[in-house]
């Protein structure tokens, strides 16, 4: 069986003490200015599309589309 330790107070979190949020740091303009993953394989993918769909370099189509989105440009 097991217990209910969801409401169980330690030493270090008294119940008077209100919940920290866990991300208090500001996004550096790095973090902000990361495009994800999606992002990335979308445009190298356009950029395949754009050399007509030859065979090339996946990894350069990759890097150049990582470099386009983070510095604005497409």
């Amino acid at each position: 069986m097991a217990r209910n330790t969801a409401n169980k107070q330690t030493p270090h979190t008294p119940a008077s003490m209100p919940a920290r949020p866990t991300n208090t740091e500001p996004m550096t303009s790095a973090l902000r200015n990361s495009p994800t993953h999606e992002q990335i394989a979308r445009r190298a993918y356009e950029i395949f599309l754009a050399r007509g769909s030859t065979p090339g370099n996946p990894e350069h189509d990759w890097f150049q589309a990582e470099r386009e989105l983070r510095l604005g440009r497409q």
